[in-house]
């Protein structure tokens, strides 16, 4: 099992014992980060200095059970590494985040690294490809190769206070979230045109009154929000009130979560 702690709160007043919050697991979080993602930094064993980390920039692709794939010569130092210790871990950041460095999600994997079987060439060949066009200028060159990362064990943070191991079990099983393509594009739009909603949304669903709001994080069970109040800076899910797998849906039920939250809201005078 992972080390996964629940019972994170949404937000409000100290004291008050708020209902956990429905997140995606460390797992299908880890699973989602890989996906995104591009490069990693590869940790082999270095083989000049026994017992040594040796780290490199790595780009990857990913097989059918979120597996690492690696396109590397033969003359690379972390080949020659792992031709005599296959131990390795490949550490991916969230790309793009903005802000303490410490505050984004990271994913360590932990594992062997090994030839890809000739048999599982092509299909790997496809794979990579499709997340590396450049790479069909040297894919076919005699001294590259496809390897492997096989995950033994995988440590995943999500931020400050938000970590956990995560088996090769949890992982394989988990898939990236369906809505991973699309976060782009919609913490752009809710933070350029809705900041007016993320704030209601804090206020009445987090208990947080907020003078400035943006969505840093949004999955199919739900959103982070970090929010500014002065000099107070504080970070808060507020839940959807059902999964959703799309941005349709996602647009259909913040709709309906503004008419409600309007309904709610303390700061409203009814007449």
């Amino acid at each position: 099992m992972s080390d996964q702690s629940h019972g994170h709160h949404a937000g409000g007043e100290p004291g008050i014992d708020l209902p956990a919050v429905p997140e995606p697991t460390y797992a299908e979080r880890a699973r989602t980060l890989l996906y995104i993602g591009r490069v990693g930094s590869l940790s082999t064993v270095s083989r000049k200095h026994a017992g040594w980390p040796f780290g490199s920039v790595m780009p990857y692709g990913l097989d059918g059970s979120g597996l690492p794939l690696f396109l590397i010569s033969d003359m690379a130092v972390h080949t020659q590494n792992i031709s005599t210790n296959p131990r390795a871990s490949l550490l991916v950041t969230q790309p793009d985040w903005v802000g303490d460095p410490l505050g984004g999600a990271r994913v360590t994997l932990m594992g062997k690294v090994s030839p890809v079987p000739m048999e599982e060439r092509e299909h790997v060949r496809q794979l990579y490809l499709a997340r590396y066009e450049n790479a069909k200028y040297w894919v076919d060159y005699k001294d590259f190769g496809f390897y492997r990362l096989e995950v033994l064990d995988a440590y995943f943070v999500g931020g400050f206070g938000v970590m956990g191991w995560v088996s090769a079990e949890e992982y394989a099983l988990a898939a990236p979230d369906p809505l991973a393509d699309a976060a782009p594009g919609i913490l752009e739009h809710m933070n350029a045109d809705h900041t007016d909603a993320l704030l209601l949304f804090a206020r009445v669903f987090g208990g947080f009154d907020a003078d400035e709001a943006a969505m840093t994080v949004v999955d199919r069970l739900g959103f982070h929000v970090r929010l500014r109040k002065g000099d107070q800076v504080q970070g808060i899910r507020i839940p959807f009130t059902q999964e959703v797998i799309s941005p349709q849906e996602i647009r259909a039920v913040l709709v309906a979560m503004v008419h409600e939250a309007k309904k709610r809201d303390p700061t409203i005078v009814k007449m």
